[in-house]
């Protein structure tokens, strides 16, 4: 109701002032708009400068990593975590099924949550004793960098450019590049989006792929996953693309509207990534891995993969 005289009265005001000046009262557009850009997430570029895409660069034996050792030595950086009483794990939020957070709780969930917990329990016998940072794609170099974390498991792909800056424990996951697409798409795979506007975060190994597929697509850089399952929502690219993984959780979110589509045109593989100097952390961190693979690797798998993405098996280490 007050809504309603306050207009009344400003329109009479209008009316007298107009009449007073000899002027036409017809009504004026104040602010004529031609059109309007619907919003995008905070941080959104198209067609990024991609210098730290994460190569997929075989110059080197990427996925060997150094044999596992379980031994907690005096002084050695499973000591120092040991005394400060908890784990630090940089992992995602915003990845349904393999990190998220739970909307009713705020606790993490998904399968590179279990892997992280499963670190935490072997190093201090609770799977509780650690500290969660939610972090983006683009961050997860730089917080181990910065040892602001002492791991970071965040469908974190192994390459040899990262392996010049962060270490990587064996690979406990291989995933594979495809499509999400609107599911009245006719694309069917990579090759049909030359000159279509195509999402991924940025720093990741996807959005390097993108651009260098042909014909090329415009690659479209954001901070979240969930970010670019908005922007394909409401139609402000084409598809997107990354890990069969991530996008098994976009079309877990939202079955009646996407589709996958296409077959897998990289493989990427999965690994925790720990800092430059912690050579031992990396031993442990496998000695972990191999305990894992022969056990709750499976029912986590099980849990939040297998009815999307079918039967699966934890992949052989390789060792330097």
């Amino acid at each position: 109701m007050r809504r309603t005289r306050v207009a009344g009265l400003l329109a009479a005001v209008s009316a007298v002032a107009l009449a007073g000046c000899g002027v036409s009262a017809e009504p004026v557009d104040p602010a004529p708009v031609e059109s309007v850009a619907r919003p995008t997430p905070a941080g959104t570029e198209i067609d990024p400068e991609l210098a730290r895409g994460g190569s997929a660069s075989r110059d080197c034996n990427a996925t060997a990593s150094l044999p596992p050792d379980a031994e907690v030595a005096d002084g050695s950086t499973m000591a120092e975590i040991r005394e400060r009483g908890y784990l630090i794990a940089g992992v995602d939020q915003n990845t349904f099924l393999f990190g998220f957070s739970d909307p009713d709780t705020g606790e993490l969930h998904g399968f590179d949550i279990d892997i992280a917990r499963a670190v935490a329990e072997s190093l201090l016998g609770d799977p509780d004793a650690i500290r969660f940072r939610a972090i983006s794609s683009a961050d997860r170099i730089d917080v181990l960098k910065e040892g602001e974390v002492d791991i970071v498991v965040r469908t974190f792909s192994v390459t040899c450019e990262r392996r010049e800056e962060v270490n990587f424990s064996s690979v406990y996951y291989v995933a594979g590049q495809r499509v999400l697409v609107d599911a009245d798409s006719d694309v069917e795979g990579i090759r049909d989006l030359g000159g279509a506007r195509v999402c991924a975060t940025r720093e990741s190994t996807s959005l390097r792929n993108i651009a260098e597929s042909r014909p090329r697509p415009v690659p479209v850089a954001v901070d979240d996953w969930s970010d670019c399952l908005v922007l394909l929502q409401q139609g402000q690219v084409a598809a997107v693309s990354t890990d069969d993984t991530i996008l098994a959780g976009m079309r877990a979110q939202d079955r009646t509207s996407t589709k996958i589509v296409g077959d897998r045109f990289t493989n990427e593989y999965y690994g925790i990534g720990i800092p430059k100097g912690d050579e031992d952390m990396v031993r442990y961190v496998n000695a972990v891995l191999e305990d894992v693979r022969g056990g709750t690797w499976q029912d986590s798998y099980d849990t939040w993969l297998r009815e999307d993405l079918g039967d699966a098996a934890p992949p052989e280490p390789r060792y330097r």
